[in-house]
């Protein structure tokens, strides 16, 4: 198949003719249907002063107006979809990187993490806490919920239509976020990653009454983002977004999660799995292993590939649901080896590929996650425009 072939350019990208159009395409790729045109999905580009050039706003606004200098880029840039809204997230970072004064987590270097008192020092500490602070939390949210709160889901719709609103009628908001899906996570950003990667080890079942208890909690919750979907006539997919490997494989022994994790996961998402509502799951790092177990369990669909660390990606676009339908995908160029190091030509070749390759329905196009600055202007131009391509001519 030959590759595609589209122009970069360095202007701003012409508005839809149609503002309804892209927002329809999304939504038929999101129903699993045939579509002409590839959609386009959420590119967060973080680098300010480039999103500045390309919606053509002076450099500098985006700091005192960056909710409507990001949905301006959104919109030039045919964005067809978005469900995580990031737009004060590319202040977070600088042309060099994060800031000095950025927090620091467990799990991203503080020197110290104190949590109600106890110091976590040592894999005893983070069972400690579970046990004293955590479990009686859960334990008195699970004893208290109100399986039936119209507040809730009024709350959460009011919210979904205030961003769509904001996104216009162009772009389709798709539900995101602990407002529509919540499953047990690993703890690390709390304890940070050696004392409660080692306490997983050490305690497995301590570690299970958390995930039990973390899942007994989201199927409550589950049931009323799963209301608000249906009452608010929302887009039936949501995207679960928890990493879970880097870049060798899993962080913790596949089969413990088959036993420790993979049946209270089961459990938490059933309100949607019941519902209809697919579940898309995002990938970071190598999770091959994890893949086919999700998909048993449910996940009908991915986004966010590492390819260079292990993902294949033509292998998961060849897989299946439980129910033998095609998987959801959510591709993109990658991020962290094409886009910072590769040339124009390394652009057009991995999206060509990631069309050639796709499955035959439900393919979104973007980048693999977050654009971090540093990325070469050529190159985003590039990506911006193959995008176009893609949208307006579909498949080679």
């Amino acid at each position: 198949m030959q590759e595609a072939e589209f122009k970069t350019t360095r202007h701003m990208s012409a508005p839809p003719a149609n503002v309804h159009e892209d927002a329809h395409l999304a939504a038929e790729a999101l129903e699993m249907n045939p579509t002409c045109g590839i959609p386009s999905w959420l590119l967060h580009v973080m680098d300010v002063a480039f999103i500045e050039h390309r919606t053509g706003y002076p450099s500098g606004v985006f700091v005192d107006n960056p909710d409507e200098v990001y949905v301006a880029f959104q919109r030039a840039v045919g964005t067809c979809m978005l469900d995580q809204y990031l737009a004060s997230n590319c202040l977070t970072m600088g042309q060099h990187g994060f800031e000095g004064d950025t927090p620091r987590s467990a799990a991203t270097g503080a020197q110290a993490t104190v949590l109600d008192g106890i110091l976590i020092d040592s894999p005893e500490a983070v069972v400690e806490h579970l046990e004293r602070f955590v479990f009686p939390v859960l334990e008195r949210e699970v004893r208290e919920f109100d399986s039936d709160s119209t507040a809730t889901v009024k709350d959460i719709l009011a919210r979904e239509r205030k961003l769509q609103r904001l996104l216009g009628d162009c772009i389709l908001k798709v539900p995101y976020g602990n407002d529509f899906c919540r499953f047990p996570c690993l703890r690390y950003t709390q304890y940070g990653y050696e004392n409660y990667l080692t306490a997983y080890a050490i305690y497995p079942e301590i570690m299970e009454r958390d995930f039990g208890l973390q899942a007994e909690l989201a199927a409550l919750k589950n049931r009323l983002g799963v209301r608000a979907i249906i009452e608010g006539n929302l887009p039936r997919v949501v995207r679960s977004d928890h990493d879970m490997a880097d870049s060798r494989g899993t962080l913790v022994d596949v089969r413990s999660l088959d036993k420790l994790w993979f049946p209270h996961f089961e459990r938490a998402v059933r309100p949607h799995l019941e519902a209809g509502i697919r579940l898309i799951w995002h990938c970071d790092g190598n999770l091959m292993e994890m893949t086919p177990r999700l998909i048993e369990v449910g996940i009908s669909g991915f986004q966010g590939f590492q390819y260079e660390d292990g993902m294949d990606y033509e292998r998961i676009c060849r897989m299946t649901t439980r129910d033998g339908n095609p998987l959801m995908v959510w591709a993109g160029v990658s991020v962290t080896r094409t886009l910072p190091f590769g040339t124009v030509d390394d652009v057009r070749r991995e999206l060509d590929w990631l069309v050639r390759e796709g499955p035959p329905v439900g393919l979104f196009l973007g980048g693999s996650s977050s654009i971090t600055p540093g990325v070469s202007w050529e190159n985003l131009n590039t990506l911006i425009e193959g995008l176009q391509y893609y949208r307006d001519h579909g498949r080679p």
